[in-house]
């Protein structure tokens, strides 16, 4: 009868076999590795929350935070304005965009304890009574939206751009910078809205929206 060779180890068990022998020499042969004293995690002390008074869309709200509380989560989390989205939480998609003092900014990216004093505008408090600003009625009309995530943050914007446009604020792609007043030609909305993404890419009736609502003012 033939000799019959033995059986060849698996790769499974030859991987198994190395981790075995590595943890064995990591920890000098012990079956359990127990924690040193040193490096065991302390108890951090609390960071103290801060009294302060918002004024978001004309009503003061008082508030007590910790003071590394962002305003989007002041305004979401602490106070039930749920217009205001968080999509990337780091600046880049637009989507939590608000008003302070009339200026765009990002809300993730803004310290609430920085805004005492300024007047903060959402998208809560943009129509007046049951009548809609002319952004929010533009996009209705022209579909500016699809799922809807973004649109708080894409009218809030659109807003303070048009007041940029207004003051006389050139963009990249101005033609003359030292013009009094842009035209605001379609490509100009594209580049001055570029901070403000729409994953249902709606860009199309976004620009035209804001087209509406910038000839009917």
């Amino acid at each position: 009868m033939d000799d019959i060779d033995p059986p060849r180890p698996t790769r499974r068990a030859i991987l198994q076999a190395g981790a075995a022998a590595s943890l064995l020499w990591v920890t000098g042969g012990r079956t359990q590795v127990h924690a040193s004293p040193t490096n065991a995690a302390s108890t951090a002390a609390p960071v103290p929350s801060r009294a302060l008074t918002l004024r978001i869309n004309g009503n003061e709200q008082a508030l007590e935070l910790d003071p590394r509380t962002t305003l989007l989560d002041a305004l979401r989390h602490h106070l039930g304005m749920t217009g205001s989205k968080k999509g990337c939480d780091h600046g880049q998609c637009g989507a939590c965009t608000v008003l302070v003092n009339g200026r765009r900014i990002n809300a993730c990216l803004s310290l609430a304890v920085m805004h005492e004093g300024d007047e903060i505008t959402t998208i809560e408090g943009l129509a007046n009574d049951d009548v809609l600003h002319p952004l929010q009625a533009a996009f209705i009309k022209r579909d500016g939206f699809q799922c809807g995530y973004c649109t708080p943050g894409q009218i809030c914007s659109a807003v303070g751009m048009l007041q940029e446009v207004r003051a006389g604020w050139p963009s990249h792609v101005s033609a003359n910078v030292a013009a009094k007043q842009a035209t605001l030609t379609d490509e100009e909305i594209r580049e001055r809205m570029s901070g403000n993404l729409c994953r249902c890419a709606a860009y199309p009736n976004i620009v035209a929206a804001i087209r509406d609502a910038a000839e009917e003012s």
